[in-house]
């Protein structure tokens, strides 16, 4: 093996480090995104495993000689904290795509230093590159799983921080374009307006009456918005009324029997996991967790049906 390939072999496997330790820094971020226990365990795990990977490129390293990283784990957390302080004020769908593009990174260059490897009669290093091959495809499987679950309307496996939230509404709003009618948004209003008693009023006395009084006001809430919505498809406003059923859905104010599950109510765990299998419409399944976690909130009945958005998702993607 010649000096320039043992340089050219360090060089890809100082910056596959490198990127892991990085990788490891964003997948301790992400814990605190993860919309349940299953995932939390999962982004723990994918931490741990990728510190493992971190130690064998280390081992890999100084079996050809190189020198070991003195500050590659500091160069990653310090990459990984810009990174995560620049992720707040993206949208999410934007914080994901540079994760993917991180994952793409490592599994590039992977491939190449297998190639190297096996120019180099390197077995122990072409394994190494192999099982990294193994590992990131496996991401950049489910990041791009997780993307797709958004692009349907989630909800994905991570939630978004407050101001990636925001950002994303932002975005949204501008882009959204104005076809519905003067007419039906105005009576979508003042039927706000009009929902005895008034909105303003029940939140002043939830502040001093308590529990009581919040749950008044959220009942009129709901009923404001459900009423909203009759109005304005009944007036025509197709575009603002499919916009309000959206916001209740996702916010899991439906009535069950607008669920796509009939006697849903009724159903035990079993039972509804086995409906929701059934389903093929990611609004179907998004109502479905919605209202699950908004009333009953058993885990098994969320995590099939986050189990069943992942599969459509793959199926729109072509992963599965």
């Amino acid at each position: 093996m010649s000096t320039r390939d043992i340089t050219t072999l360090l060089a890809q496997l100082r910056a596959v480090r490198d990127l892991t330790n990085t990788e490891i820094q964003v997948a301790e971020t992400r814990i605190a995104q993860a919309r349940t226990e299953a995932v939390r365990r999962e982004l723990s795990e994918n931490a741990d495993n990728a510190r493992a990977r971190a130690e064998a490129i280390e081992s890999a390293i100084r079996e050809l000689g190189g020198v070991p990283a003195l500050i590659g784990p500091f160069i990653g957390r310090a990459a990984a904290a810009v990174k995560a302080m620049g992720e707040q004020a993206q949208p999410f769908d934007e914080a994901l795509l540079g994760d993917l593009t991180l994952e793409h990174q490592i599994l590039d260059r992977a491939r190449y230093i297998k190639a190297l490897a096996t120019t180099a009669q390197r077995s122990d290093v072409v394994a190494l590159a192999e099982r990294l091959i193994t590992a990131h495809s496996a991401t950049v499987d489910w990041l791009s799983t997780v993307l797709a679950e958004e692009a349907l309307g989630g909800p994905a496996a991570l939630r978004r921080t407050p101001l990636q939230a925001a950002s994303g509404t932002i975005v949204k709003l501008a882009t959204i374009p104005v076809t519905w009618s003067a007419r039906g948004l105005d009576r979508a209003l003042d039927t706000f307006r009009s929902t005895p008693p008034a909105l303003s009023e029940l939140l002043a006395r939830g502040a001093r009456v308590g529990d009581v009084a919040v749950k008044t006001l959220t009942a009129s809430r709901d009923a404001a918005l459900e009423t909203a919505e009759q109005v304005t498809r009944r007036e025509g406003a197709d575009g603002t009324a499919d916009a309000l059923h959206s916001f209740r859905t996702a916010t899991g104010v439906l009535e069950s029997r607008e669920l796509p599950i009939g006697d849903y109510d009724d159903l035990n765990v079993s039972q509804a996991v086995a409906a929701i299998k059934e389903l093929t419409d990611p609004a179907d399944v998004r109502a479905v967790i919605a209202y699950e976690e908004t009333n009953k909130n058993r885990h098994g009945v969320v995590s099939a049906a986050q189990t069943r958005l992942a599969a459509i998702a793959q199926d729109v993607t072509g992963l599965n």
